[in-house]
């Protein structure tokens, strides 16, 4: 199956249920309260993990809190959007609203580490389904042209949860509990739950009775899983060849291998093979992919940046995330509206895509000192960043076929986790490695993890006036270079856009 990349050429359009302009506004606020709950989740659980550890005896464990929601969100993605092709979106929805409720009463009433692991582990088993499925609906019951706009109410809703999260993590955990952070989503997932089952009611399930691969759900979530596992362990500071996760990549690959052999030979594959021979689907998930990693890698980088070098603390270094995480929606909103208006996706991933590296340049070469140019710059890549997100996802929607729309859209989500897993320990790896590289005759003792754990406890500025300008100039040197390899990484955006057809959207049902 191909895509001609010539003229500009309609897209394929398909049936859907018919609603009313009141009708979608219900989904909508079923889908955005869903998708608000989940968002929430992962960033208002921040401020409480060290009082939660404390309670809990449980510091060894606290990584994981956080790792084990991501990893079982990222592996049942797939396997949502595939069911939900199946069974119908809604029916997912609803019981991914409902384990998710489920999981978070069990982390309310939690007593001991491990089970506050467990239940935040079945959270992301919900967690997968409330992000791929809501996309899915709004596919569903909306126009490919006007998809952008709506894609950009989603990136409005995240940008929601990520500043208003740990301000309410932090308010919850002070005055009332930890524990409240978790009890929070039972109000929102009712709601969410109830506006749903009624305003997509309309939304029927497919009428073909097809049975679900069961043996290819269990060896994408295994393989996934093993591969995540080790990802996040590097991520964590452990080595990518030490004996644990060399078993856990190996597996992974012999895993995933039978896999993608067993795939080819059933009848009703969980992943449609099929689906990464559509030149759109492939480039727009590497869109995807590569525009995750970027927000992942600033949002690490930068900070980590001011704390080593001006000593900043961990709440001032955040401060300079927020030109990034507002102009991402703004971004998101602007580029769904222009794409609705001129019913074309490339020119916007064009544009979005060629901003990116030239902003990471800047910062790159730009002392961390000058905090307002830094913020613009910030603003320029979130912007671009933005374009990008709702305009390949409604591509990939676009050029899927009709029976496979849910798996397609599960497969550009689960995209953007592997970026943001893969950024973290590939950018951990490189900044440890230009750390050694940048100053080996300062500390020769010091490994590159040792020393940066020793830079953001303040070291630079306990050592003498030469040794500190030596040091400074060897950790500017390697977060240059650090930066310099995410701009030509994103690079690579603007290279597929420029692959990109030139699709005219359909703009009626």
């Amino acid at each position: 199956m191909t895509e001609a990349a010539s003229p500009p050429t309609p897209a394929s359009t398909s049936d859907h249920p018919a609603f009313t302009h009141a009708q979608v506004r219900s989904v909508i606020t079923g889908v955005l309260l869903a998708i608000l709950m989940g968002a929430l989740d992962q960033t208002i659980i921040s401020v409480a993990l060290p009082v939660l550890g404390a309670e809990l005896h449980g510091f060894d464990w606290l990584a994981w809190v956080v790792s084990g929601y991501l990893v079982a969100s990222a592996v049942t993605t797939p396997i949502y959007g595939k069911l939900g092709d199946l069974y119908g979106r809604r029916a997912m929805l609803l019981v991914s609203i409902a384990i998710f409720l489920a999981a978070s009463v069990i982390c309310g009433v939690a007593n001991s580490i491990g089970m506050l692991v467990a239940g935040r582990i079945l959270q992301g088993i919900g967690g997968g389904g409330l992000i791929s499925t809501s996309q899915g609906i709004i596919a569903d019951v909306i126009t490919p042209r006007e998809r952008g706009r709506y894609q950009g109410y989603v990136s409005g809703t995240y940008a929601v949860a990520s500043v208003a999260g740990p301000l309410l993590g932090g308010f919850l955990t002070h005055y009332l509990s930890w524990r409240w952070v978790f009890w929070i989503n039972l109000p929102l997932g009712v709601a969410a739950f109830l506006v749903s089952r009624r305003a997509l009611a309309q939304l029927a399930p497919p009428r073909i009775a097809r049975k679900i691969d069961v043996a290819g759900a269990l060896l994408l979530s295994l393989g996934l899983s093993a591969f995540l596992i080790a990802v996040t362990r590097v991520g964590q500071g452990v080595a990518w060849l030490e004996q644990t996760n060399a078993s856990l990549f190996a597996g992974a690959a012999v895993v995933l291998a039978i896999f993608v052999f067993q795939q080819k030979r059933t009848a009703e594959p969980i992943l449609p093979l099929y689906l990464f021979r559509i030149p759109t689907v492939v480039l727009c998930c590497g869109i995807l992919f590569i525009a995750f990693a970027q927000v992942v890698s600033l949002s690490v980088l930068i900070p980590l940046r001011l704390q080593m070098l001006l000593g900043v603390g961990a709440d001032g270094a955040a401060l300079q995330l927020v030109p990034l995480t507002l102009s991402i929606p703004l971004g998101a909103y602007t580029g769904g509206q222009v794409m609705a208006r001129i019913g074309r996706y490339k020119p916007l991933q064009q544009v979005g895509s060629a901003i990116v590296p030239f902003g990471l340049i800047g910062l790159a070469l730009l002392d961390p000192q000058h905090a307002l140019a830094t913020g613009v710059l910030m603003v320029a890549v979130g912007i671009g960043i933005g374009l990008q997100f709702p305009t390949a996802l409604v591509a990939v929607q676009n050029a899927a076929p009709r029976r496979d729309m849910g798996v397609a859209t599960s497969t550009a989500s689960f995209s953007r986790s592997l970026g943001a897993a893969l950024a973290v320990a590939v950018l951990t790896a490189l900044l440890m490695a230009a750390l050694q590289a940048a100053a080996p005759g300062l500390s020769p003792s010091l490994s590159g993890a040792e020393m940066m754990k020793e830079l953001v406890g303040g070291a630079l500025a306990q050592m003498g006036p030469q040794e500190r300008q030596a040091m400074a100039s060897a950790v500017r040197g390697a977060f240059e270079r650090t930066l310099f390899i995410s701009a030509a990484i994103a690079a690579c955006s603007f290279v597929m856009a420029m692959r990109l057809p030139d699709t005219v959207l359909a703009a009626k049902k």
